[in-house]
């Protein structure tokens, strides 16, 4: 499966549990750990279980690969490796807190600017 079939996946998975403000990032110029960074907000630790545990199904039932999952015990902050793409799933506070958007959108800005003064 091509990364934006698999993005395409993921958020309708996040969709069918309500997920809050998903967003995908486009991280393949930043790491080459991963290229997609799906983030999505959960109102209560029980749905941000419900959310990581519907796209963990959905990637099986597609026959994707699915790693491994972290933070399910707490539920304010679950992370899923899906190979090529990472989900977060995480309670409003701890999103705010951690602003993974602007980390990595800084970074992406960072490095442009890098790139650029470089020609």
């Amino acid at each position: 499966m091509n990364i934006e079939n698999k993005i395409k996946l993921i958020v309708g998975a996040l969709e069918e549990v309500k997920a809050q403000d998903i967003t995908v990032l486009d991280t393949g110029k930043l790491t080459s750990l991963f290229e997609r960074m799906v983030i999505a907000s959960g109102t209560s630790n029980r749905q941000t279980r419900a959310l990581a545990d519907n796209v963990r199904v959905k990637m099986k039932e597609a026959g994707e690969y699915v790693g491994n999952t972290e933070g399910e015990d707490s539920g304010d902050w679950v992370l899923l490796d899906l190979g090529d793409a990472i989900v977060h799933v995480m309670l409003p506070a701890a999103r705010a807190h951690y602003n993974l958007e602007e980390l990595w959108g800084a970074g992406e800005a960072a490095r442009a600017r890098h790139i650029q003064s470089d020609h």
